[in-house]
């Protein structure tokens, strides 16, 4: 049997780093099998303009992370930024200030359907490339106590909206999704292999 070929070789010596010290975000990067390093954190001012249409603001924000890490870049370096964001009636969910804050974010999300919407950008020495992966999620009536429970044992604090899909209240709460699911979890690998592959070796 002849030998196979390696998907990922359209990396071609190059070096992948990812911005992020998300866990979620190196396990979904990771299932890519491109091998991949951690960059060093840089500080990122992650304000925007409020007259910003919200569905740009993840696309805008993994930019300013991008742009900050092109000056430190070696000619053989890729690093990739991201922001997600939770979109309802309009507004933003960003992460939960606390408890209290997390189950109100989950009321307000119950019942009803939302978009993920998560922004990435592909920065080099010399270029950058950036897109968006939108999500429609449907909400299931979650009660009151399911909603106290999650908070309690799984403490997203750390997540937009106050919810991981891959958790507890993923299982028991989500009637739908449309769309990327690992976009809801904060990274569309899908989109992302075939725009590296694009970034690299461009038609």
């Amino acid at each position: 049997m002849a030998k196979s070929t390696v998907p990922t070789d359209f990396i071609n010596g190059r070096r992948l780093l990812l911005a992020s010290h998300s866990p979620r975000r190196r396990e979904l990067l990771a299932m890519l099998d491109i091998p991949f390093e951690i960059a060093e954190s840089i500080d990122v001012d992650e304000t925007y303009s409020p007259d910003m249409p919200v569905e740009d603001v993840p696309a805008y924000l993994s930019q300013k992370k991008g742009d900050a890490y092109c000056s430190h870049l070696k000619d053989d370096e890729i690093v990739i930024t991201a922001d997600t964001v939770v979109i309802i009636d309009g507004m933003i969910l960003g992460k939960p200030k606390d408890e209290a804050d997390a189950i109100e974010m989950l009321k307000a999300l119950r019942d009803r359907s939302q978009t993920v919407v998560t922004g990435v950008t592909l920065t080099d020495s010399i270029h950058r490339h950036t897109f968006s992966v939108s999500t429609d999620v449907r909400f299931a009536a979650i009660s009151d106590d399911e909603i106290q429970y999650y908070v309690e044992k799984y403490r997203p604090l750390d997540k937009a909206g106050a919810y991981g899909i891959q958790e507890w209240i993923g299982a028991i709460g989500i009637e739908s999704i449309s769309g990327s699911f690992y976009n809801v979890m904060g990274l569309p690998v899908h989109r992302l292999y075939n725009e590296l592959k694009n970034f690299i070796d461009p038609l």
